[in-house]
Formats: C-alpha cells, structure tokens, sequence
C-alpha cells in the first residue's frame, strides 16, 4: 500500500505561473531602489547614515510572501491524501438481473404495478450485495443489454430508475431471446459464478424458455426466476401522453386480462438448478435468492481499489496563514535591541 496525493482542482496549478511575475517585478523594484540610493551618493558613506537599514530583509520578507502565495494555491487546488492498493483481489458472482418491461408489467395487480414494484425489488438486491458485479438485461418482444456488467452499484440503481415499458420498442414477451442476451453478457471466463435473475410475469410468447434455460446450464449458469403478478391476473393499463386512457382490449372488445405463469418460471429455474420466488413482500423474494447464490462458488477479478481521500487544505492553509505573519513581524530596518544577534545580516 502507497499513500498518494491528489488535487480536487487540478487545473488551478496554473496559478504557479504568477509567481515568476511576481519574482521579476520584485527585481525590477530592488534594481530601481537601488539606483536611486546612488543617486544620494556613495553607498559605503548612506550605510554609514542609516546603520540599521537591511537589504537582506527585503529579500526575506519576498520569500515569506511567495512561499505564503504557493501554500494559497495548494490550498485552493484542493489536496488530498489516500492509499492505494494495487491488483486488490476481489471475490463475488456475475449477476445479470433479466427485468420483463413488457406492456403487462403496467398491471396494477400488485402496487404501483409489477413493473415499478420490481424495480424497487432489484434495488433491495443491489443495496445487499459486497463485491458482486451486476448488469441488466431488459426485454419485452425484443431484448437489450441495459447496464452492463459493474461493482458501481450506485450507478446500477441511477440507470435502472428510468428503466420502463417504452425502454424496448416492440412489445409483447420473448423469454428465450432474452435469457439468451443475458448469457451474452457474461465473460467467458467466471466458470460456476455466473447467475441470471429472472423477472417476469412469465407470459412467453412464439418462443421456448425451457430451452434457453438448458443451455444456460450446459454453460454452467444458474437461473433463478422471480413471477410478478397475482394468479387471479389484472386487466393492462393503457396510457396515452402518460394520461390513463382505459385497460387493453383484444378483437372482441374484451378486456385482457393478464395473469403471470408460474409453471413456466418453476421450470426454468428446476432446469438449471435455481429458485422460484413469487415476486412478494419489500424485497420481491430476492433476499432468498441472494442467500442461495452466497453459497456459489465465487471467482476472482482484479481492480484497482483507491482509500477514502482525506482533505489537507486545512494544513496548507494554516501554513500560508504563519508565513504571513512571519512576515508581518519581520521589519524592513534591523531593530537596535538586536543587532548582537545577526540573524539576517
């Protein structure tokens, strides 16, 4: 581990380029105070006149000035200390939750709806997980690989808030299509810690699910499925310019009813050797599932891993402040009760 320093604003190193102005001014003073003590006559005979005059100190007090202007830089740039560990080793699984944003998630079976209640559900999970990485997959006809893989877990729930039924273009529920993204997702290389979170209503249409989720064990990856909805099913809200409009018909003028298929999910997951939950309470079952995958074998993936920074502004600060007063108390002519003590010359 290597403590290392940072700056909040970096780009104002380019104050320093004062300083070197401010050095040449301070010649161009001297050279001209100077000229006009010779101007009064020889310099031996005015030392003679003023004995406690000190060239010396100017110097000293320009020093203390500049090297209080650099520490009110630093101070300005925001420092910072931390530490680094290089190459840290982290274990956790590759979890790609699959989140069903077809139109029937708009039901209002469960509350808001099973769309926004399963949103509130992955972001529970999230806020469980250590160093598990997590990625999302959105799907309704088509499917669509929203968050890839990220340990960022506070980035995962800002991308996953907008997530809704307009996020896929064509509507309607290809489960198999969908897992088959989600195990896309995944690199090739994280053998038996890979997991898919299924969760759906499971109403799949013009598709087999059952035979994405026997390829997803062949390549050794466990699904776990999550039904939303209720049994007896809720009719499908239908929204125009977000204003509610009436609930979904068919071609009969009959009212949809949409009711989500658990047989369907249970399978899935018995095929891979996963879980089924019934998408109930505040975490949507997902706190079950999570203890089943701690027990998944878990691999290793290196990043780099910076400490909390800690602000030094205060140290310069203070720095700069005792320069100025230094300064202040450094007087231009040496002081009669010291002149047996030559500290400036």
């Amino acid at each position: 581990m290597t403590d290392i320093i940072r700056f909040e604003y970096p780009l104002l190193v380019s104050l320093f380029l004062v300083i070197p102005l401010f050095f040449l001014l301070f010649l161009l003073h001297m050279y001209k105070r100077r000229k006009a003590v010779k101007t009064l006559g020889q310099e031996n005979i005015i030392r003679q006149m003023a004995p406690l005059a000190s060239a010396m100190r100017h110097w000293y007090k320009f020093c203390l000035v500049i090297l209080a202007m650099a520490m009110i830089i630093l101070t300005a740039m925001g420092p910072k200390t931390g530490s680094q560990i290089e190459e840290a080793k982290i274990e956790g699984i590759d979890i790609i939750v699959t989140l069903d944003v077809s139109s029937s998630m708009l039901a209002e079976d469960v509350r808001p709806n099973r769309l926004e209640r399963a949103k509130m559900g992955v972001n529970r999970l999230v806020d469980m997980l250590d160093n598990d990485r997590i990625g999302v997959v959105v799907f309704a006809a088509s499917s669509q690989l929203q968050i890839p893989l990220t340990t960022d877990h506070e980035a995962v729930k800002m991308l996953l808030a907008p997530v809704n039924t307009q996020s896929v273009a064509e509507q309607g529920t290809l489960i198999e299509s969908a897992i088959d993204r989600a195990i896309g997702a995944f690199p090739d290389n994280n053998g038996n810690s890979r997991v898919i979170i299924l969760i759906s209503d499971g109403e799949s249409h013009e598709d087999n699910p059952l035979e994405a989720a026997r390829r997803a064990r062949d390549m050794g990856i466990v699904i776990h499925t999550v039904g939303v909805g209720s049994r007896q099913g809720a009719p499908v809200p239908q929204f125009e310019n977000d204003r509610h409009i009436g609930y979904l018909r068919d071609h009969e003028g009959n009212t949809v009813i949409t009711r989500y298929d658990e047989q369907t999910l249970r399978e899935m997951a018995a095929i891979t050797g996963g879980i089924f939950r019934h998408g109930s309470g505040a975490d949507m079952g997902l706190q079950q599932i999570l203890e089943m995958m701690r027990d998944m074998e878990q691999h290793e993936f290196e990043r780099v891993i910076f400490a909390d920074y800690e602000s030094k502004a205060h140290i310069t600060a203070a720095l700069a402040l005792l320069l100025l007063l230094i300064e202040l108390f450094v007087m231009e002519r040496k002081n009669k009760w010291f002149q047996k003590i030559n500290i400036f010359g």
